[in-house]
């Protein structure tokens, strides 16, 4: 294949795209969360995937899945955890059987503006793919991220 091989030109553009698309529904998410509830889709996305833990065997992420989960490096994920505690949204204490291990939790007040904040969210994810699948370039895609059935966790 060269540089010039359609294949590899198809595939540029479909990333293209697919990186458009995320993009434009990231920066509309983050524009209607900062501006209602002073968070970014960063540290919403982190109190979602913290909200989501439970007590019990395999019920508390390790700091690298929290990073995988919200895509971002462990030394970011740090950093914004600690944004996030010094706002009093997240609390982290020493694991019970390893003291090695650190959990983070969700707090209360970090709970209730996750609350609040979820209708900004899927409304601000609305809007966007609906903007964005009147675009010919990305309405194949929009039509894939509304067919996705994703499994949650009960």
């Amino acid at each position: 294949m060269t540089a010039t091989d359609p294949a590899l030109t198809a595939l540029a553009q479909g990333w293209s795209a697919l990186a458009l698309l995320h993009g434009r529904i990231e920066a509309h998410i983050e524009r209607a969360l900062q501006s209602r509830h002073d968070l970014s889709v960063r540290e919403y996305s982190l109190l979602d995937v913290l909200s989501r833990q439970h007590d019990g065997e395999g019920g508390h992420l390790q700091m690298k899945q929290v990073a995988d989960a919200v895509v971002l490096s462990q030394s970011a994920t740090t950093r914004l955890v600690t944004r996030l505690e010094d706002r009093g949204l997240l609390e982290r204490y020493l694991c019970p059987t390893d003291r090695r291990g650190i959990y983070t939790n969700v707090t209360a007040a970090g709970l209730e503006l996750l609350d609040a904040a979820r209708p900004t969210n899927d409304a601000a994810l609305r809007e966007a793919l609906d903007e964005a699948a009147r675009n010919p370039e990305l309405t194949p895609l929009v039509r894939v991220v509304e067919s996705l059935k994703v499994a949650t966790a009960a």
